[in-house]
């Protein structure tokens, strides 16, 4: 299958990227500088000029493609309408162009635009709180009456493995930043976690297999208390870990800290009986525990 992928070099893309490849699928990467399209053709991925905002470029690499899996967000929180609405189009225009063919379309999300203090399941519709990029999901769900073969991955919060440069590498850079490894409240509150490249298996067999209107978690630990996240941070360190009162949070993590403070449990069942996923590789504290993530702080 000719795949066009969108976030082809980040985190997340780049694993999905080389499992496509493994499993024989052929590749149209999406790059928006010469960086990415040079990182894409290394790997041995064809290169489609574009971005998130070139709608025109968007509409012909889906239209090139057998199907296509959308990795790519904007990840500026301090633009979170603009980051949505930029995405909103996207899927609207990757969706368009695939219309009336049954070609599948791997839309991603996130199991944290649930709503939290529960495992959130697959059956949940996203409510999120007010984040923007919940409709993202509607839009998405909609392509299924246009025979688009549409399916929507969510990821958790903490998606980790060699490479992380999100929640879990600010965490550490904040604890040595402040002399000490913290957690918001009683670190009761539980934050769900996958592998990158056990992410990456579930975005292939969605593509190649998740009927219409599917919703899927790629979930392997479905909640780890946040203090057990601060303890290994603080222990790998040498830094006494402390408790933060929930009004002081952001203080003490900047943006981070209302991430931090979430409940947000997350269940992969259904997704595991659907699809066959069985997540193999080393859970957040385990991966947390094998040394790189410090290592690559430390360089930073």
């Amino acid at each position: 299958m000719r795949v066009f992928v969108t976030g082809a070099t980040g985190f997340i893309g780049s694993a999905v990227v080389s499992e496509l490849g493994d499993a024989g699928h052929e590749v149209l990467g999406l790059a928006r500088s010469d960086a990415a399209a040079e990182s894409l053709a290394t790997v041995g991925a064809e290169v489609h000029r574009g971005d998130l905002g070139d709608l025109e470029s968007l509409r012909r690499g889906a239209a090139e493609a057998d199907g296509v899996i959308h990795c790519a967000y904007i990840h500026d929180f301090s633009q979170m309408e603009m980051a949505a609405d930029t995405n909103n189009r996207a899927i609207e225009t990757l969706g368009s162009a695939l219309e009336g063919s049954g070609r599948p379309l791997v839309v991603t999300s996130g199991t944290a635009l649930v709503a939290p203090g529960r495992p959130a399941t697959e059956a949940d519709m996203a409510s999120g709180g007010g984040n923007p990029r919940v409709e993202s999901e509607w839009i998405a769900l909609a392509l299924a009456s246009r025979d688009v073969r549409v399916s929507i991955l969510r990821p958790p919060p903490s998606v980790h493995g060699k490479g992380d440069h999100g929640f879990v590498p600010v965490l550490i850079d904040i604890a040595r930043t402040k002399g000490v490894s913290a957690y918001v409240g009683d670190g009761s509150n539980r934050w769900p976690a996958v592998h990158r490249l056990d992410a990456a298996l579930l975005y292939r067999l969605a593509l190649e297999s998740a009927p219409a209107g599917t919703v899927l978690h790629a979930v392997a630990d479905e909640g780890v208390p946040t203090r057990e996240i601060a303890g290994v941070i603080g222990r790998h360190l040498d830094l006494p870990v402390v408790s933060i009162e929930p009004g002081a949070a952001s203080d003490h993590f900047g943006w981070i800290g209302s991430f931090f403070a979430l409940d947000v449990p997350a269940s992969s069942a259904l997704t595991r009986e659907r699809m066959g996923w069985d997540p193999t590789q080393p859970g957040l504290i385990a991966d947390l525990e094998a040394e790189h993530y410090f290592g690559v702080a430390a360089a930073a």
